[in-house]
């Protein structure tokens, strides 16, 4: 039965459901401490089975953002030991990170060099030598983040590689790769889309995820 969106306010939400999707996000970023003082305050049952994992992942996580990709590499093949050689564009992009980490130390020799014997390899598929090129023009710079690829030197491509990295561990290890509230976002962007295809443009709103956040 449809609901009136009036009538949302009525509906009542289980502080269990909201605990459930919480826990969910600690989990999946590792937020370990965080997770601990959570369980203590609404009395959930602590998930043993994922402390172990989370300190695991929360390691090879911390190795991407800080640049060491060649420990993070070490690390993942401990906890998931054929997941980078069944996955040539995770491994090619943890591979870059070192790539980049030498280009910014201004190493060039040795960058090409490890270009050379470790990325070229990749370049056999053509979205990974389309990649491989837009590394490897980093050097014909004699200041990298002033070239147009200055994005791959950032913070933001090393948080992007870093969850590309946790999603992959998790869903190797038969865990959700998102958590509860990024999939309810997907279901809400989703159903809001079908509601404006069914009843038309001008009856319904484009969806702003913006503006449903803000309530």
């Amino acid at each position: 039965m449809d609901v009136d969106p009036r009538h949302y306010e009525q509906i009542g939400i289980k502080d269990n459901d909201i605990h459930n999707i919480v826990l969910s996000y600690l989990v999946h970023n590792c937020y370990r401490e965080t997770l601990e003082s959570f369980v203590d305050c609404t009395g959930m049952p602590e998930p043993a089975d994922y402390i172990e994992d989370m300190e695991k992942r929360k390691g090879i996580f911390c190795c991407v953002l800080e640049g060491n990709a060649l420990k993070a590499i070490e690390l993942t093949e401990q906890v998931a030991c054929d997941l980078l050689e069944n996955n040539n564009d995770l491994h090619f992009d943890l591979l870059s990170l070192h790539f980049v980490e030498l280009v910014c130390a201004k190493k060039c020799t040795e960058a090409l060099e490890f270009a050379q014997n470790k990325l070229m390899p990749f370049g056999k598929e053509q979205k990974l030598l389309e990649k491989l090129e837009d590394f490897l023009s980093l050097l014909a710079y004699e200041e990298p983040e002033k070239s147009p690829m200055f994005h791959l030197l950032g913070s933001e491509y090393r948080q992007h590689v870093a969850d590309k990295l946790n999603r992959a561990i998790l869903a190797h290890r038969n865990l959700p790769s998102y958590t509860a509230v990024e999939r309810l976002i997907q279901q809400t962007i989703v159903v809001r889309q079908s509601l404006n295809q069914d009843h038309g443009k001008d009856e319904i709103p484009p969806f702003s995820l913006k503006d449903f956040l803000k309530g």
